[in-house]
């Protein structure tokens, strides 16, 4: 939902433009089906967080585009405080780790593979 909602700060967006826009702003970490998309979509609509801005039709198919609310925009402030909160205690934690000498552990909860990092998948 963070990304979603990150995705439609600087303009309306359709479905796949999302997808696209999620991709690029996670470098490829998170990848978005567009049945998940839209289940989230319509949970951040009914919340108020994004509402619909117009419908066209481009090569037959109809597709609708979605803004970010003034609501939406606040609760995606909202959390991106949180999260950076969280980061900063997870960061002053790692460095009291590595002050104690603890051994690091070659970052294996970070490494999800081909540049995916585990704790990223969820970030939609």
């Amino acid at each position: 939902m963070f990304l979603a909602l990150t995705a439609l700060v600087d303009e309306p967006r359709h479905g796949y433009g999302i997808v696209q826009e999620v991709d690029r702003l996670s470098e490829g970490r998170v990848q978005l089906k567009i049945g998940t998309l839209y289940g989230v979509l319509d949970r951040l609509a009914a919340e108020g967080l994004v509402a619909p801005d117009r419908e066209e039709v481009q090569q037959g198919r109809l597709r609708r585009y979605y803004r970010l609310t003034d609501d939406g925009a606040r609760a995606l402030q909202e959390e991106a405080v949180r999260m950076a909160a969280n980061a900063s205690t997870a960061t002053t934690r790692l460095r009291a780790r590595a002050a104690r000498g603890t051994p690091a552990t070659g970052g294996a909860l970070f490494s999800g593979g081909a540049g995916r990092g585990m704790l990223a998948g969820g970030a939609a």
